[in-house]
């Protein structure tokens, strides 16, 4: 014996499949334009993105690392290309080469980077100029003729030591490497220099890379290098702590900044790099430039915005050169900050990213207008669905209103076998008593089959009398209807 679903099921079953045909026209709209506008919106970003760095153990590529690991958590792939410095990295944006780079104060041209589709997600921090110097490369100081000479049994005078450097002019005759072409240092140093009417072929200068410099400056090969970083650096870091080396303390870096825009000027707190040993013995009046997240127009709005929301972690603690919460900004920018930037450095994050996954709260962000669109579609259009669904099942008893109308033009005409068409009667009652309908509806399968019914009475009362068994046949098989 076949086992089906007891009838009460059925007809919830029954009644939800017939409401989902029923909104199907609406649900198809509504994914045909959901569709549409994720194929024109692309909310989803790519997995693999491109951020250009600097040369090895600069600062530059310790913070690459750092965003790298920041945007895997998202599933997000971070492609690092070293580079030389800030001008190769601008060179691979405007390329298309990169989708995102690190680019200092004083290497973009404003009005052309702009006008290439490139911008800024924010002022990322301070990277100074370090200009370390081997202190045994500077002249000692001959004698004082005029200094009264030593009395017998006094203790001899302290040995004369060199004047520390605190002006570019003194730089004159030093072996000076002023970094990697691509840097942008050497640029920035023949500005400077030339602002100090420094004659270039008198001064002994070198471009090697920031790691070899190093190295040449602690062997004695180099008197002076130029390195312009963050303090994260790990060359900049250890350089801090060589004996032998000291750091150029400007004293006119007011005039510097005034003469050069894209410069600030910045003390080394004494002591900062090592309280203990009180490194450094003083403060040190340094320039700086305002490192930037430049990214390409092309690159995808997610993308640009997971960059910019990193850059709040990464960037937004106090260090040597700045307070807690002065990084990431968009003051100090040269280049125009994206929309992403500035949401995410002077917005407030929509509460949906706290608590859903990346990909889920993105498509909220790129969508939001569709489905607010959507909703305000849906209210018109969820009115047709209740007089859809009833036409839909009042229809499956309707149907049957077109076959009974036949049978009763044949009865009201005459034509037709009077026995054919009580089959044909009794087949419509049976195919009417196999309709499924929900009870709310039920009424108006009754009154089919009620119908059905009058029309086998007057049949059946048009027949002549006298038709012997006949017509006692036909009176039994209407009253077994009955």
């Amino acid at each position: 014996m076949k086992l089906g679903l007891p009838r009460p099921v059925k007809l919830v079953l029954l009644a939800i499949r017939d409401l989902i045909a029923s909104a199907g026209p609406v649900v198809f709209i509504v994914i045909g334009v959901l569709v549409a506008a994720y194929i024109w919106l692309d909310p989803q970003p790519p997995k693999k993105v491109s951020l250009a760095t600097g040369p090895a153990g600069s600062a530059y590529a310790e913070f690459g690392k750092r965003y790298a690991d920041a945007l895997k958590a998202n599933g997000i792939e971070v492609e690092l290309k070293p580079t030389s410095g800030s001008l190769d990295n601008l060179r691979l944006l405007r390329e298309g080469q990169a989708d995102v780079g690190f680019v200092r104060g004083g290497a973009a041209d404003p009005a052309a980077d702009e006008e290439a589709g490139l911008s800024s997600l924010g002022a990322l921090f301070f990277e100074p100029l370090w200009i370390f110097y081997r202190t045994d490369a500077l002249p000692v100081p001959a004698p004082d003729p005029k200094a009264p000479k030593r009395r017998r049994g006094e203790p001899p005078p302290e040995p004369p030591t060199p004047a520390p450097i605190t002006s570019l002019a003194q730089l004159e005759g030093l072996r000076v490497n002023v970094d990697k072409p691509g840097s942008g240092v050497p640029e920035i140093m023949e500005k400077m220099f030339a602002a100090n009417r420094l004659d270039a072929s008198k001064l002994k200068l070198s471009q090697l890379e920031q790691a070899p410099a190093t190295e040449a400056l602690e062997a004695g090969l180099l008197d002076a290098v130029v390195l312009a970083s963050a303090p994260q650096s790990p060359l900049v870091q250890r350089l801090l702590r060589t004996p032998g080396i000291a750091l150029v303390d400007l004293s006119q870096v007011d005039a510097y900044t005034r003469i050069f825009p894209f410069f600030s000027s910045v003390s080394l707190p004494r002591g900062i790099v090592d309280l203990a040993g009180d490194v450094p013995t003083h403060d040190v009046a340094m320039l700086a430039a305002t490192t930037s997240l430049v990214t390409r127009e092309a690159t995808h709005p997610a993308l640009r915005q997971l960059f910019a929301q990193a850059a709040q972690t990464i960037h937004g603690g106090a260090h040597w050169f700045n307070r807690a919460r002065e990084f990431p900004n968009t003051r100090t920018s040269e280049l125009p900050v994206s929309a992403e930037g500035d949401r995410a450095i002077n917005g407030t994050p929509a509460f949906w990213q706290r608590y859903l996954p990346f990909w889920a709260s993105n498509l909220i962000e790129r969508m939001w207008l569709v489905i607010g669109g959507l909703i305000v579609l849906l209210l018109p259009l969820s009115r047709i669905v209740p007089p859809l669904y009833t036409f839909r099942v009042r229809r499956r008893v309707f149907r049957w209103y077109a076959r009974l109308r036949e049978i009763e033009a044949k009865v009201a005409s005459g034509e037709g076998d009077r026995n054919e068409l009580l089959d044909e009667l009794d087949e419509l009652d049976r195919v009417a008593n196999r309709v499924t309908v929900p009870l709310s509806y039920a009424e108006e399968l009754y009154a089919l089959r009620n119908n059905i019914h009058a029309v086998r009475k007057r049949l059946l009362a048009a027949r002549p009398a006298g038709t012997g068994v006949d017509a006692r046949v036909a009176t039994a098989s209407v009253i077994a209807r009955s």
